[in-house]
């Protein structure tokens, strides 16, 4: 019976290395995932990572002369936005499988990532009694 139950245990064992070894790997993944984004004319190029890490641009020389200052801008932001959300599309996609409840994946990934969803309401401790 020792025997069984040491089986068991050893069986188990293997089982959690089996998954720690998975999410570790997921997660090498999840951190290397990045999108580069361009504008149609190619002048704006801008590449972001996980958790919206912005990890480079590229403007083309002409760019200074085909756009004003607040045009540069915008299609800086819009390209960044297009990258933010292909790099967030990725990590769900690549995170569900270790998500208990997917349900919440848009909280964790989404455009305004937090843990919100998965945290209690506010404590509100009982009134008071009066003592005299």
């Amino acid at each position: 019976m020792a025997d069984a139950f040491e089986a068991t245990i050893e069986e188990m064992a293997r089982d959690i290395d089996q998954e720690v070894a998975r999410v570790r790997e997921t997660y090498a993944e999840y951190n290397a995932i990045e999108h580069t984004s361009r504008s149609k004319d190619g002048l704006v190029a801008v590449t972001v990572g996980t958790g919206g890490r912005l990890r480079g641009i590229e403007l083309h020389p002409r760019v200074y002369r085909s756009l004003s200052p607040s045009e540069l801008a915008e299609a800086i932001m819009r390209q960044a936005g297009l990258a933010s959300a292909e790099v967030a599309e990725r990590s769900r996609t690549l995170m569900a499988p270790l998500m208990p409840d997917t349900e919440h994946l848009d909280a964790l990934f989404g455009e305004d990532p937090g843990l919100g969803p998965f945290l209690p309401g506010p404590a509100t401790p009982a009134p008071r009694e009066e003592t005299r």
